[in-house]
């Protein structure tokens, strides 16, 4: 019975590292990264939520989380990213939030165009004399749950 009950634990742990592991081909294809998979165009993802404000990372301080990879702009957010990186991601791959809760496409971003809402990081496209979240702040709740459905049928 110890046997059974030990091989089921380690099975479960072995399961466990290997789903995790699978999401990483799949972060790289889904999300909005470069070719080098450098996330936010090198923008630090912690600075918006600490300073309330975008700032450029320094390659120095990168970390990579499950195949995406962000910089930082001090050591102190990087710090806070190790600690908890899915909490520091911005919401749909970082892709334009008002694109994928209009129709779903993944529409490139301005890193300085951004709103925290509820703890997450959402990212827009302003470009053009377009700027999207405007759009969003007009129908913030439907765009909002739209952009979920939408994001979770593409990132599977």
């Amino acid at each position: 019975m110890k046997r059974f009950f030990l091989f089921s634990v380690l099975s479960f742990f072995w399961v466990a590292s290997f789903s995790q592991a699978d999401k990483t081909p799949t972060r790289k294809a889904q999300f909005n990264v470069d070719a080098k998979s450098i996330g936010i165009k090198g923008y630090d993802p912690v600075n918006y939520f600490t300073k309330g404000k975008p700032a450029e990372g320094k390659s120095a301080l990168s970390d990579t989380y499950q195949g995406i990879t962000y910089y930082f702009s001090s050591a102190e957010n990087l710090a806070l990213f190790k600690k908890n990186p899915a909490q520091y991601e911005p919401q749909y791959g970082g892709w334009c939030a008002y694109a994928m809760g209009n129709d779903g496409s993944k529409v490139e971003v301005d890193p300085e165009t951004f709103k925290i809402l509820n703890g997450k990081l959402y990212l827009f496209y302003n470009k053009f004399f377009t700027n999207t979240l405007k759009s969003w702040n007009k129908n913030e709740s439907s765009l909002m749950k739209n952009a979920d459905n939408n994001w979770s049928k593409t990132f599977k």
